[in-house]
């Protein structure tokens, strides 16, 4: 059991940055992911639509002999992260308790941006779990739809993804924010970008803080795993697997600038698919 993987699932390549926070900070640990590619962005589908692809893809890493499910999407998890604890018998860990736990940590007061897709937005629950622990806050949802195909594309330090993020950010200009959280995990990739922009929009002297997910979840996961003496003991590295529902080939390439290391195998899996059609 306690060799068994670590399962994480996300919409396509972003939930990469919450896998190499956990290579870093649990070595040991063999991870295993999911990326739903043939199926992504989640960010502009319905709820009902979600579910049912959460739900799919636990389903898939429950059977791989994981001993804890980590969902790596905002998004899943702003729609289907209790309907996807009450279908599995193992722990889960969902990337927006990371965001919430860290959000409400470094901001006691003040006022902090949400960055997140459509769909994130529209769920209001970050907006609505963030004002319920801290009623001081004060909260700016931006929903940002361009900020995921553009860094799919390669276009991190593109003009228009300047132009974008200038766009999207646009309505923060008078209000002087104190933090932003990032609230999908392909934005940390446009973080120098979204730095330098949020900078324009405060005094001089007085620097944003964005708060990248991840790192908070990885902590969280080590906790839980250390709590329910889960964590595995070898005294070799652990080892890494990723599965697709569409083209290995390319989430390889492109997957390796989430990662921030080279994915040598990947295997594809149409089973997912089959499992959407059928139902």
């Amino acid at each position: 059991m306690l060799k068994n993987k670590i399962g994480i699932f996300d919409s396509g390549f972003g939930g990469l940055t919450v896998m190499r926070a956990l290579r870093q900070r649990l070595p040991k640990e063999n991870l295993l992911y999911f990326g739903d590619t043939a199926r992504l962005p989640y960010g502009n589908k319905s709820p009902e639509t979600i579910l049912r692809y959460s739900l799919e893809n636990a389903q898939f890493l429950s059977q791989q002999e994981i001993k804890l499910l980590v969902i790596a999407c905002h998004t899943s998890c702003c729609t289907a992260l209790s309907q996807v604890r009450q279908s599995l018998n193992v722990p889960i860990v969902g990337i927006t308790e990371g965001a919430l736990d860290e959000t409400s940590r470094r901001f006691p007061h003040g006022k902090v941006a949400i960055l997140g897709t459509r769909a994130t937005i529209a769920s209001r629950f970050y907006q609505e779990e963030l004002a319920r622990q801290n009623p001081s806050l004060q909260l700016f949802p931006i929903a940002c739809p361009l900020f995921v195909p553009l860094v799919e594309e390669g276009f991190i330090d593109h003009p228009l993804t300047a132009l974008a993020i200038n766009h999207y950010l646009h309505p923060l200009v008078q209000e002087q924010i104190d933090g932003a959280l990032l609230c999908c995990t392909h934005y940390p990739l446009l973080l120098p970008a979204l730095q330098q922009e949020l900078g324009k929009r405060v005094e001089l002297g007085k620097s944003v803080q964005i708060i990248d997910p991840a790192i908070a979840c990885a902590e969280k996961i080590a906790a839980l795993l250390a709590e329910s003496d889960l964590l595995n003991t070898s005294s070799t590295a652990g080892m890494s697997s990723f599965f697709v529902s569409d083209d290995p080939e390319k989430f390889r390439h492109f997957g390796a600038r989430f990662l921030g290391e080279e994915i040598q195998d990947v295997e594809l899996v149409r089973g997912v698919e089959i499992m959407s059609e059928t139902n």
